[in-house]
């Protein structure tokens, strides 16, 4: 099968595999790349400018990475360069397009060979289709990056106003005025208690295994959707709507909601529901905190997301197998509240802040779902590429 303007050629043809190598030992300023991505930093480097990077062995054989600075490959990775006149972001996306799982050797170590791999049988088109291609990709790539970097941005300037008000007690007054307390002194407006005089945490429902489907229209969160303080809403399992039809409200994810793990290795992992439309249910061992106090969300999101509150969730977590943590423990867990007033006010203060960021977490999935789209399009020719 071919193309106008395209060529079917083997991946030996247009890049030049090579096998990584052990890392140095050193730390130093270059990247060290692994199979799961950048995993340290060394004193020297064995590739520089554009390099396609692929995952060699074992869970991540496959996944493929970008890099045009100097960097080192490690052993546990292969790099390629493109041959002649190819485009390297384009052998990038293209690598992405494909599941190069299907080719690693081995079922229960899987891995990835530069002869497995050279043999690949590639369509691609002209080296300017090629560029216009990469560039497309790259610009949404680019506002995706874009938006994270705002988020982090922003999540920062919440969190030194947090510090500064919850910590330092350097917080307004009701007049406006910047109350200044001796340091290590709590106002005596505050108390020590427990976390569930702000929020409460409702518990997910118990969906019957049988039940899950692969695609559908009601997804439901488990605990793997929660990563990096977001909640994954495009990767769900689904149910069918008649089994939701009856079930009680509380179990409905808004936008916006905080959600937290509580049971397994990651108990304690926190993360906000972006900006959907999505009919979206809690699972079993997923907890979602509902406010007592207005704006207690943000306020909880920022405290429990620090080191500390961490290791007090995970401290509390019961069994050494399988860690778990109830509701009950979690709103138990104590921390010095402030007046509800003042949470309020803070709040509003950081409110557009997190509105901001929620709304780049949403425009990002729709971001990722068109890119998805858009890259077997491209490859394969479906979409004409104007210059």
């Amino acid at each position: 099968m071919s193309f106008d303007g395209f060529s079917n050629v083997f991946l030996a043809d247009v890049l030049d595999l090579k096998n990584g190598k052990s890392r140095p030992k050193n730390i130093g300023q270059y990247p060290v790349y692994g199979g799961n991505g950048i995993l340290g930093y060394a004193d020297d480097f064995n590739v520089d400018g554009e390099t396609v990077i692929s995952g060699r062995v074992g869970a991540y054989c496959g996944a493929t990475y970008y890099e045009n600075r100097p960097c080192w490959i490690s052993d546990n990775a292969l790099y390629a360069k493109a041959i002649g006149e190819n485009s390297n972001k384009f052998f990038y996306y293209l690598l992405k397009s494909k599941n190069l799982n299907q080719f690693a050797g081995g079922s229960s170590h899987p891995l990835l060979t530069q002869g497995g791999l050279n043999e690949m049988e590639l369509i691609i088109p002209d080296f300017s289709s090629q560029k216009r291609i990469a560039e497309i990709l790259t610009s949404i790539d680019d506002k995706i990056e874009n938006n994270l970097a705002t988020n982090q941005t922003l999540e920062e300037i919440a969190r030194t106003l947090f510090k500064e008000w919850f910590i330092n007690f350097n917080y307004p007054n009701a007049d406006g005025n910047l109350k200044q307390s001796e340091f290590g002194e709590i106002p005596e407006s505050w108390s020590i208690n427990g976390i569930g005089e702000i929020c409460y945490v409702q518990n997910g429902y118990a969906f019957k295994s049988k039940d899950f489907q692969e695609q559908g229209v009601v997804g439901i969160i488990k605990i793997k959707n929660i990563n990096g303080n977001v909640v994954d809403i495009k990767n769900t399992d689904f149910v069918d709507a008649s089994v939701i039809s009856s079930l009680d409200k509380k179990f409905k994810i808004e936008s916006g909601s905080l959600l937290i793990a509580m049971t397994g290795a990651e108990v304690g992992k926190i993360g906000l529901v972006p900006l959907t439309e999505q009919n979206l249910w809690l699972n079993q061992r997923v907890g979602m905190f509902q406010e007592k106090t207005a704006y207690g969300n943000l306020f909880m999101y920022l405290l429990l997301s620090t080191d500390t509150y961490q290791t007090a969730i995970q401290n509390s977590a019961l069994g050494s197998a399988q860690p778990n943590i109830s509701a009950s423990a979690i709103e138990s867990i104590r921390a010095i509240i402030p007046p509800a007033e003042l949470i309020e006010t803070f709040g509003k203060t950081v409110k557009p802040m997190f509105e901001k960021i929620l709304d780049n977490l949403a425009e990002n999935e729709t971001l990722i779902n068109t890119r998805n789209s858009l890259l077997p399009k491209l490859m394969s020719g479906e979409i004409e590429i104007n210059g």
